[in-house]
């Protein structure tokens, strides 16, 4: 049965892209960024009643007044697909993500990407790519955007870590916005590479900000990271687990 309502929540998904994406294509190179952004949030919104009333899956923010502030670089974690949609409802609306340019060449969503001016970058350019980062990330960031990065640069399954890469310390550093810090157990309940969305909820908890006057680079994303996998170790890394705590 969840087998059946994960299908339809996927093909309900695809159709609200299409919509959402067609919205934008229309009219979003004529609207403000602002606008257009708040498309992308009207969408994660839609998505999130589809997915728990179709497939029973919900979640709970912890620390979600710890966005009430100025904007800032956000630092997630990467598990599953759900928090590249959610992370539009969670946080505030006027978001560029920094995302791999490839995502831009895929019919309808790439091309909405690039009509809501996302951070493209090409991630075997290297340093390049970390300077791309820190130089559009923090002209975004002077727009009054939230800059998103996952900084494990892909997911990654729950009770496993990555390094974390350097672009969001580097963007920190040179911009001197603060950081805050997402963990989440979104990967228990939607695995990165399946497409049965389990019933439950994920537990999202937003840290404070981060502050990174008089720190390197490297010292930045050593403490993004330190606090992010702490709070994972917090978390149910189990279906079992989560639903024994429900």
């Amino acid at each position: 049965m969840q087998t059946i309502r994960s299908v339809l929540h996927f093909v309900a998904m695809v159709l609200t892209i299409i919509t959402h994406s067609i919205a934008i294509l229309a009219v979003g190179w004529l609207l403000p960024p602002r606008l257009t952004c708040r498309i992308a949030h009207n969408w994660a919104v839609v998505n999130r009643y589809l997915l728990r009333w179709i497939c029973g899956l919900d979640y709970r923010v912890e620390g979600a007044e710890h966005f009430d502030g100025p904007n800032a670089i956000v630092l997630s974690k990467h598990q599953s697909a759900w928090e590249t949609i959610f992370l539009w409802a969670i946080a505030p609306p006027f978001q560029a993500w920094v995302l791999k340019r490839e995502l831009t060449w895929i019919p309808i969503f790439g091309w909405t990407l690039k009509a809501m001016r996302q951070i493209a970058i090409d991630r075997s350019a290297g340093k390049q790519a970390l300077r791309e980062i820190a130089a559009k990330g923090q002209a975004m960031l002077e727009q009054g955007r939230w800059v998103i990065i996952f900084p494990e640069g892909t997911r990654v399954a729950p009770g496993e870590r990555k390094k974390y890469g350097a672009g969001g310390g580097m963007l920190a550093q040179k911009s001197g916005y603060p950081v805050i810090p997402i963990a989440h157990n979104a990967g228990v309940f939607w695995r990165r590479r399946g497409i049965i969305r389990h019933s439950g909820t994920i537990r999202v908890i937003v840290g404070p900000p981060l502050d990174t006057a008089d720190l390197s680079a490297a010292e930045i994303t050593r403490s993004a990271e330190a606090w992010i996998e702490a709070r994972m170790l917090e978390l149910p890394a189990t279906l079992e687990e989560a639903r024994a705590g429900e």
